[in-house]
Order: structure tokens, then sequence, then C-alpha cells
């Protein structure tokens, strides 16, 4: 980690340097890579600012607090730094889970499909109880409700059956034959 401190207002002291790179060392678990810190400690009458820009891998964060004692704000600048890291690294554990995941459902479909589309991705994803039912409650209940398909299981036979409007307004009915 590459850090570096400027003064404003202020000499800088020894121990200022020491402490911020002691605290900023914490943040190391964080990246694999090299991490580019800068801080600028101000003082302005009695307000201590402490401003902290962090810059790795194509991700800026920035923090800037202010208290009474340089220690405080210093250790507030890099909680808050190491909150909006925690952010980050959640957001992106979240989208390569979320491709991960996209990506074991794309290996699901069948060739023929792939090959018409290669951009075809499964968006959304319900899980329904099947209700048994005859073929005219399934009609009925489509005709009922803004529907444009019912997936239901017959009740004569237990086959899982699916009913849906067709373009030309004709209804179409698929059974699943084990």
């Amino acid at each position: 980690m590459k850090i570096s401190v400027t003064f404003r207002n202020t000499e800088g002291e020894n121990w200022q340097n020491e402490y911020v790179e002691e605290r900023l060392q914490k943040l190391k678990k964080y990246f694999d890579h090299p991490v580019d810190a800068h801080v600028i400690l101000s003082v302005e009458k009695f307000r201590n600012t402490a401003e902290i820009h962090l810059m790795a891998n194509g991700v800026n964060i920035n923090s800037k607090e202010q208290e009474k004692d340089m220690h405080l704000a210093i250790d507030n600048a890099i909680e808050k730094i190491e909150r909006q890291l925690k952010k980050h690294k959640e957001k992106v554990r979240g989208f390569k889970s979320l491709s991960a995941r996209s990506g074991d459902e794309g290996g699901e479909t069948s060739g023929e499909e792939s090959e018409d589309s290669p951009d075809a991705k499964v968006v959304e994803t319900r899980k329904i109880v099947l209700k048994p039912m005859s073929i005219d409650d399934a009609v009925l209940e489509m005709e009922t409700s803004k529907n444009r398909f019912v997936i239901y299981r017959d009740a004569s036979r237990e086959n899982v059956c699916v009913i849906y409007r067709r373009d030309d307004g004709a209804l179409a009915l698929m059974e699943v034959s084990r």
C-alpha cells in the first residue's frame, strides 16, 4: 500500500504519519492488488479534518471527517472507508454469484435454443404449487385471470399440464407424460 500524507495549516508530526499508516494497514485485507492512499490532515481553529482518498484497480473511495481530536478524525474517516469497502465487496460478490447462477442455468437449455439466441438469459424464476383440476377448470381459471397460461396437475391422470392461448386466439394444451 502506497500512502502519502499531506498536512494543511499545520506542521506534520511523526506520530501522525505513523498513526495513519498503522490504521490504514487494517484496510489491506480488502485488497489483493496495489493500493494508493492519499491522506490530507488539516487544522482550522479547533476543527481537525482528515480526508482519505483510496484508489485501487478502478475503485475510488473517498472519506472526510471533522472532529475536535485528530485521532478521532482519522479513526472515523478510516471506519467510513472500511464500511464503503465492505459494501463494495458485497456488491462484487453478489454480482459474481449472480453471473455464476445464470451461467449454471444457461447450461440447462438445449443446444438448439442456444444456437438461435446466444443472448438468452433467465431473468426471473418462480415457484408454483400445482393445483389438481380438470381441463374445464383450467380454462375457466385462465379466462377469469389475466394470466396467459395456467400450469396445473390433471386431476384424473396426475400429469402436469399447461394450457395457453396461441397467437390466433385458440387455446393449446401441453401435457407432460411420464
